[in-house]
């Protein structure tokens, strides 16, 4: 039997390749492992930034979210209400939620570094171990334990699905607080009056109550009542101290179904073009409000004589 002869040159290129193709596969492997997602459990901060975090956090943060971050007025940094509004999210979110819009009076004086500090701090309180240091490349990798909320169900064709973006007291404050003050304001006023004059100086919000005005305003409200109160239900919507607002429960959604059958009987009142008879129900608005405030808002609230750290809690 004849042996074939490999000619030298393509032995070097065939090995040549070999080689290749394992410095291929490591170098994928390496960017692989690197990617990994990782737990703050396995040591992401180095106590270093803990300490500088502890200050900055101290001046900055103390105040709305506590000395031992347990949430006063803003939601508490630590605890299972706080792993659990966190659950499965990228640890990169938190910072950017802190470096953008905290603190409350100053949002984006944060720097990065200061950020990732605050961050180190946060994590230091939830006891979880030191380790590496956490950096601006080592951040998106790193995620908080458990399962994030389900994403909103796809939309059909053309629609957009319904996601929660505000908190609780945020979609109340901007949708639910202005419609029921138009409703409460016919204690004063009587919608059929003439037209209000535009103010001067020139107001934009002063200035739309001059275009949609009256009856029309009244009615207007009572079918935002009607129709955005169902929101109040939607599934992955917080309260204002990370808790998940409690959905499930019962006596909440009767609270929203309660609301939303008022928000009819409004509605056909404001048809009268009786102002008697729309200020007659003003009062039993504040009621439908009032029974689940209560239970959900006023208990440890700001609004209860509390600081906020019960909100929703029922």
């Amino acid at each position: 039997m004849q042996v074939a002869r490999v000619h030298p040159v393509v032995v070097r290129c065939v090995f040549g390749a070999a080689l290749a193709a394992y410095a291929l596969i490591g170098a994928f492997a390496m960017t692989a492992h690197a990617g990994q997602a990782r737990t703050p459990a396995q040591g992401v901060y180095a106590a270093d930034q803990a300490t500088r975090g502890a200050v900055l956090f101290k001046a900055q943060c103390a105040a709305c979210h506590g000395e031992a971050l347990e949430g006063t007025v803003g939601p508490a940094l630590a605890g299972n209400d706080f792993l659990t509004a966190w659950a499965g999210r990228p640890m990169a979110d938190l910072a950017d939620k802190i470096q953008t819009t905290m603190p409350l009076n100053a949002a984006g004086t944060l720097t990065r570094p200061q950020t990732i500090d605050i961050v180190a701090y946060i994590l230091q309180a939830g006891k979880f171990p030191a380790g590496p240091a956490l950096s601006a490349a080592t951040l998106p990798q790193v995620s908080f334990p458990g399962t994030a909320a389900p994403a909103a169900a796809p939309a059909a064709a053309g629609a957009i699905p319904l996601a929660a973006v505000a908190n609780l007291a945020q979609y109340m404050r901007g949708v639910t607080f202005p419609n029921a003050n138009i409703i409460f304001n016919t204690q004063l006023k009587d919608p059929g009056q003439e037209k209000p004059r535009m103010p001067v100086p020139y107001d934009y919000r002063l200035w739309g109550a001059t275009v949609y005005y009256g009856w029309d305003a009244v009615d207007q409200a009572a079918l935002a009542l009607q129709e955005t109160s169902a929101l109040f239900l939607l599934p992955g919507r917080r309260c204002q101290n990370g808790r998940p607002v409690p959905i499930n429960k019962a006596d909440f959604q009767k609270y929203t179904h309660d609301l939303i059958d008022f928000a009819k009987e409004l509605y056909k009142a404001s048809q009268s073009r009786n102002q008697e008879t729309v200020s007659a129900m003003s009062e039993k608005l504040n009621e439908t409000c009032a029974n689940c405030h209560k239970v959900y808002r006023d208990v440890g609230t700001s609004e209860g004589g509390g600081l906020g750290t019960d909100r929703c809690k029922q």
